[in-house]
């Protein structure tokens, strides 16, 4: 946004896209404005603007301005969900430094901070109504929406678990008091969390098949997970066990965290030391990384094939179906800081679930969970059509 731009924006006192801030001190506070702003209840179309240095009449306040602030501030955006388009920048303006936040509108709202729906009502800024909510969820865009808010035409309400819903899903999701408001239906709340379609007739989306479908492989074909554990380092190699794992997202992921725990070899040594030493071929939070990652990244859409785990006597493999997407590319996979979501609104609900804690970093724990374990480090084959992760015994 150019200079004139914001300068006038950041003079006009009634204008309802602007908040200013005179320090980042109170950081929720920040939240919930770039939520409001990603929100657009007011439906401007256009960014919303935070500048961070100035009061309330737009006056310096001489805040200093470093690279540690830019790089919080960025980071914030990772417990607002569905994560928003937003952009952190340190400007001149008038002879002012400060930061500028421009908050993009979401293409599928409502945008929620701790589970709440902050708008702009006017010049102040609240949490949604009911009814504000509904007119959010109307607003979503039809064309080049993610895949996985798309409908499931072939399916209908009764496919998904509404017990699953209310008891797991929906209290990860949204705040206990708007719940405890107790004026939107079922319907309402499924649509609201993008479970389903808003318009009739209603269908499930692809999330929502995903999440908490009653038979989420029934509805799409790649829904599950299948594991082989193979006696050798061959693929010919007898097998020892294998399993093909599904379910909505809650079970299928606590499934396969059981599974890489049993399949974990524990190896005790009492010659090395006064104490017992144990030690695990591989650290279970390297594994759970790359799994997580394979069923959050993978493609749903023109792909039938599950995520395969094969446990090799020396090593794992992990594929998943689909390659690298949007920013992400085969020469940059795996660098820090480069990330790009297939399916950003999966991405929202497995870390609503407690399955993700921070965006983006997956690989990097991974890694440094594998040094500290004695593990090699981990070895990637990036192809058009897959990914595929080799995670090498302890040495």
């Amino acid at each position: 946004m150019e200079d004139h731009t914001l300068e006038a924006l950041l003079h006009d006192l009634e204008s309802d896209r602007v908040e200013r801030k005179s320090s980042d001190a109170n950081r929720d506070l920040i939240r919930q404005a770039i939520c409001a702003f990603a929100n657009d209840l007011p439906q401007h179309q256009k960014p919303g603007v935070l500048f961070i240095g100035v009061d309330d009449q737009g006056n310096c306040t001489n805040l200093p301005i470093t690279d540690e602030m830019l790089r919080k501030l960025t980071d914030m955006r990772d417990v607002i969900q569905p994560f928003p388009s937003m952009m952190v920048q340190k400007r001149t303006l008038k002879g002012c430094e400060m930061v500028v936040i421009l908050v993009h509108p979401a293409e599928a709202p409502p945008v929620r901070f701790h589970g709440r729906v902050w708008v702009r009502v006017g010049p102040r800024r609240a949490i949604a109504t009911s009814d504000e909510e509904r007119r959010l969820a109307e607003k979503r865009r039809s064309k080049d929406i993610s895949f996985d808010l798309s409908p499931v035409t072939t399916a209908s309400a009764h496919d998904l678990d509404l017990e699953l819903f209310q008891r797991t899903y929906l209290p990860a999701a949204v705040h206990p008091d708007i719940i405890e408001q107790n004026d939107r239906t079922i319907a309402e709340q499924l649509a609201a969390l993008r479970l389903v379609t808003i318009n009739e007739p209603v269908f499930p989306t692809v999330l929502g098949a995903l999440v908490v479908g009653v038979n989420p492989r029934g509805l799409i074909a790649g829904a599950y997970v299948q594991f082989l554990r193979i006696d050798g380092t061959e693929l010919t190699d007898p097998i020892k066990d294998q399993k093909e794992i599904s379910g909505p997202l809650p079970k299928l992921l606590q499934t396969l965290d059981d599974l890489l725990q049993v399949h974990i070899s524990v190896a005790s040594d009492i010659t090395s030391g006064f104490t017992e030493q144990r030690s695990a071929d591989y650290p279970l939070v390297a594994l759970q990384q790359f799994v997580r990652n394979a069923i959050l990244h993978r493609n749903y859409q023109t792909s039938n094939a599950p995520v395969r785990i094969t446990w090799f006597q020396d090593r794992v493999e992990i594929l998943s179906p689909g390659g690298p997407f949007g920013q992400v590319t085969r020469q940059n996979f795996g660098q820090p800081g480069v990330t790009d979501y297939r399916n950003p609104y999966l991405a929202e609900a497995m870390k609503q679930l407690g399955f993700v804690q921070r965006f983006g970093v997956g690989i990097a724990l991974a890694r440094k969970q594998l040094n500290q374990n004695g593990n090699p480090p981990p070895e990637f084959i990036v192809e058009d059509e897959y990914i595929l992760v080799i995670v090498r015994s302890k040495v």
